[in-house]
């Protein structure tokens, strides 16, 4: 009988997605994360792009590690604070350290007209920004 290899579905990949972005949130490496798994930090990378399945024991783990519950690795929204509170924000808007940062600075500031003011620049720069073209 051969072996059929189980092919990673979206599932997976939002899996992978949520792991990235709480790995973020925590600040580590993917060496520092594969450190504390026990595996490479190329299997990580799998994980994070849904290359590879992450194993039902692995998740526990991973869970352990971020100091979330397991439930919350398959959410859409990735918790953003320290400990098991509700403040989450949407995984897909993780994709890069760059954007953790912006939102961490942006949450940092104190005052309303401030905050509002960076809004509307943000939005009236994305706005006018031209969409990148893509090539044929």
């Amino acid at each position: 009988m051969k072996k059929r290899n189980r092919q990673p579905n979206s599932a997976d990949i939002v899996l992978g997605e949520s792991i990235r972005a709480h790995r973020l949130i925590a600040g580590m490496s993917q060496s520092d994360l594969a450190g504390r798994l026990g595996v490479s930090f190329q299997q990580v990378q799998k994980y994070e792009n849904g290359t590879n399945r992450v194993g039902a024991g692995r998740l526990p783990q991973i869970a352990e590690i971020f100091d979330i519950p397991i439930g919350a690795l398959f959410g859409a929204n990735a918790n953003t604070s320290a400990g098991r509170s509700r403040a989450a924000a949407p995984a897909r808007l993780l994709p890069d350290r760059g954007t953790l940062k912006l939102l961490n600075a942006f949450g940092g500031i104190a005052h309303r007209e401030i905050r509002h003011s960076l809004i509307d620049l943000v939005d009236a720069i994305a706005k006018a920004t031209p969409p990148p073209r893509t090539r044929k």
